[in-house]
């Protein structure tokens, strides 16, 4: 009977696998088939800026030719673009306070984190929620109040108004990033860094800093790109060019009226968006493991 029942219970074992095999055959190629159409729908804007950027202004301007070939290429739009003075300017500025925001960022970031994760007081969740949660609101809301205190203080049309207010976007994030990779580090350290001695700040420069690394990384690339990459903010607080960033000063310099240097802007634009690619194409592996290791506590 029960070498019968055995027999049995086979084909429906092996049918149960086939078909596991079969629904996962199907998952991977409607994933891949999810990839392929991410890619395309994501990679086809700054593929068209591309092979703008290498077209000369008659190609441009003849809208009866197919839009994704270039008949002549030429580099004459970026040798416009580097030959600038005042591009040179435009990238001089973004380095500066982009530097600037990032140092501000990570040293307030890293500080706020440590406190709220690992100094437990009155109201450290409460805190540590209301700072991701100022981050969700847009700055389109905040660049209004912000105009003011920045013409206040009269950094309006600065750089230095720039540095100031950037970290309203970064700190809050940066934060929350860091407060998931402290809270994830066993709190065994705290007890033995206490028993040899050490202050917090011995504890956090000497133990949480060097085991936190690839958070603090992943931090600093994301507080990186959203100062490189800033617009609202620059627009409304910079008016003239000498104080622009790399983002406006492109569209504020080839935009003249409704007249468009596409060659240029298109051009000026793929050099804007190049520093973030490399850093991402580099250090993308630390990026995902930053984000990733504090998901989890213990």
């Amino acid at each position: 009977m029960s070498a019968t029942t055995a027999s049995r219970d086979v084909p429906g074992i092996y049918h149960k696998a086939g078909s596991l095999r079969s629904e996962r055959r199907w998952a991977m190629w409607w994933a891949y088939v999810s990839l392929i159409v991410a890619a395309i729908i994501f990679l086809a804007p700054p593929f068209y800026m591309l092979l703008t950027s290498f077209k000369t202004n008659a190609e441009i301007a003849d809208h009866s030719l197919n839009p994704w070939w270039i008949r002549a290429p030429t580099i004459e739009h970026y040798a416009a673009i580097l030959s600038n003075p005042i591009f040179i300017r435009f990238f001089i500025n973004s380095v500066i306070v982009t530097g600037c925001v990032v140092v501000l960022t990570m040293v307030i970031s890293v500080l706020a984190a440590f406190a709220l994760a690992r100094m437990r007081f009155w109201g450290s969740q409460v805190l540590a929620t209301g700072v991701f949660l100022t981050y969700l609101v847009p700055d389109t809301l905040l660049f209004i109040p912000l105009y003011q205190i920045v013409g206040g203080l009269g950094l309006l049309n600065s750089i230095w108004g720039l540095v100031l207010v950037y970290p309203t976007l970064t700190v809050p994030f940066c934060t929350w990033i860091m407060i998931g990779y402290f809270a994830s580090i066993p709190k065994e350290l705290d007890e033995a860094a206490l028993i040899d001695g050490a202050n917090w700040m011995q504890m956090l420069m000497k133990i949480f800093v060097p085991v936190a690394m690839p958070g603090i990384i992943a931090a600093t690339i994301f507080a990186f790109t959203v100062s490189w990459a800033a617009f609202v903010y620059p627009t409304a607080f910079v008016t003239t060019a000498e104080q622009m960033p790399l983002t406006i000063g492109v569209v504020s310099q080839l935009v003249r009226g409704d007249t468009f240097a596409w060659g240029q802007i298109m051009a000026g634009a793929l050099m804007a968006a190049l520093p973030p690619v490399i850093i991402y194409a580099f250090l993308m592996d630390y990026y995902i493991a930053g984000l990733t290791a504090g998901a989890t506590k213990g």
